[in-house]
């Protein structure tokens, strides 16, 4: 992705943190892993673009790195055998492969852990925003966000559009979400634009999810998942989709202000499908 400038700054203090997780045992090692091996770190640099969007200079970094912690135990879950059964992530062994299942569902549990304490190493001073920030996590988080999703992933009721796009939105915009409202109120947004804030995160997160589909669905359909907006609806339907997503997105952006060249930029690295999205997120 073109945003690179965030990169080593999320890095660095990834490993810092490893570092501070603890004495060094199996378990400790399986975090390290799940967490240095290889990912773009799209989610925690959008909570570092939107408090710098906002001129304010805010340290975010903790409730950046609190996203990637929710991201990684996320997928840890999804790759267990009893989830979506798989060998490999990021052209390495997947975690329950590497470590085993006992030490894979530790490990998701610890990140969590991390990730709800990254929102309290950023909330001294924030008040209310701190509140509403730890409302935001739990909720996407929990039964009516994420963990719903991975659950009507496993057990759709049916395949039709409305289905899938509900899917999508607790299983992968939630995050989004997540990364929206932390940079914006640690920033030091206003908590009276977090509806327009969210509005503007869900419309990233279903254009990145309906590219990500449009990969999938060019790729060997033996092995696609049915949960995908490009089968359900037709190619020609998801692209449409997909570009009425992106403009919104711009437009709220816009409304926040805090539209610059990093978004610009993002929202061209998107365009490019599937060439960005040629690595699983």
């Amino acid at each position: 992705m073109p945003i690179n400038h965030y990169h080593p700054r999320i890095e660095a203090a990834l490993r810092e943190f490893i570092e501070q997780m603890g004495e060094k045992n199996l378990l400790r090692d399986a975090c390290e892993y799940a967490l240095l091996n290889g990912g773009k770190r799209f989610r925690p640099t959008l909570v570092l673009m939107i408090a710098d969007a906002l001129g304010l200079g805010r340290d975010v970094l903790p409730a950046a790195l609190s996203v990637e912690f929710f991201h990684t135990a996320s997928i840890i879950a999804d790759d267990l055998p009893c989830m979506d059964d798989d060998d490999v992530r990021r052209n390495r062994p997947s975690v329950h492969k590497a470590f085993g299942e006992s030490v894979a569902v530790l490990a998701s549990y610890a990140l969590i852990a991390e990730g709800y304490g990254g929102i309290h190493r950023n909330s001294f001073g924030e008040g209310k925003n701190a509140l509403l920030c730890l409302e935001a996590a739990t909720r996407c988080a929990g039964i009516n966000g994420a963990t719903n999703g991975q659950f009507l992933d496993l057990f759709p009721p049916d395949l039709n559009l409305s289905t899938i796009q509900k899917i999508i939105y607790q299983k992968t915009v939630t995050l989004f979400e997540i990364c929206f409202i932390f940079g914006w109120l640690f920033g030091g947004g206003s908590a009276n634009q977090l509806e327009l804030v969210r509005e503007t995160a869900y419309h990233l997160g279903m254009a990145y999810q309906i590219a990500d589909d449009l990969l999938d669905d060019l790729q060997d359909t033996a092995q696609q998942s049915p949960i995908n907006i490009a089968a359900a609806c037709g190619k020609e339907m998801a692209i449409d989709l997909f570009e009425k997503e992106l403009t919104r997105f711009t437009v709220c952006l816009k409304k926040l202000g805090i539209w610059n060249s990093d978004f610009e930029n993002t929202a061209a690295w998107l365009k490019k499908y599937p060439g960005p999205l040629g690595s699983r997120a």
